[in-house]
């Protein structure tokens, strides 16, 4: 698991042809890898891979043939930006959400706009996912943990504060691009709920516990 808060801004080192799919190479600029292990997550832009070697400022990963069809790690090219998090340990701080690195699909970036300071992007997603996006609710987008500020049938827009913007790879992103869409995973809960066919009960003392009543 991770929270959508990024540690890093890596590049693409590498991307090596592997009977099939692919052996992604990262540097990973000043995150500090000396408490990864072979065979622990990094979050790259989104995407949980599980690193098979370690370098004292990089990492590789084997990424399969699914995962670079339905990703933005596809389309990338050496030299390109990537937003990098450690897996979250159960002591650490959770700054932004919980966020599995299991994207549900790609996204465009539809416009980028000045709001003061800040910037408003608006993204379009598939239907698919569109359902599951709600405004004031939590989305994460090339691993990054945002709040949705309006919904548009399949569009939405968050802001941008300059610190985001500088200290992560939407910097580099730019109208057209595509990104990776991991939507909240308590939505997804709640539409199996809904779809059993029961009718979820919410007792008084659970509503107590969680201070709803």
């Amino acid at each position: 698991m991770f929270t959508g808060i990024i540690q890093s801004v890596g590049r693409i080192a590498r991307l090596e042809p592997r009977g099939g799919d692919v052996r992604l190479a990262v540097d990973t600029a000043d995150l500090d890898l000396a408490d990864v292990q072979l065979g622990d997550s990094i979050a790259v832009s989104g995407v949980c891979l599980t690193a098979v070697t370690l370098e004292s400022r990089g990492f590789s990963a084997d990424v399969s043939n699914e995962t670079l069809s339905l990703t933005s790690l596809g389309k990338l090219k050496a030299g390109d930006p990537v937003n990098l998090e450690k897996a979250l340990r159960l002591a650490d701080r959770l700054g932004g959400h919980l966020v599995s690195g299991h994207v549900d699909g790609l996204g465009k970036v539809v416009s980028i706009t000045p709001d003061g300071r800040s910037q408003r992007w608006t993204f379009e997603v598939p239907a698919a996912i569109s359902r599951y996006i709600a405004a004031k609710g939590s989305v994460c987008i090339d691993g990054t943990s945002l709040t949705v500020n309006e919904v548009a049938g399949h569009r939405f827009g968050v802001n941008l504060i300059p610190h985001t913007v500088e200290h992560t790879a939407f910097h580099a992103r730019r109208v057209g691009d595509a990104v990776n869409i991991e939507v909240d995973v308590v939505a997804r809960y709640i539409e199996r709920l809904l779809s059993s066919g029961e009718t979820p009960r919410l007792d008084e003392a659970f509503l107590k516990q969680h201070g709803f009543a």
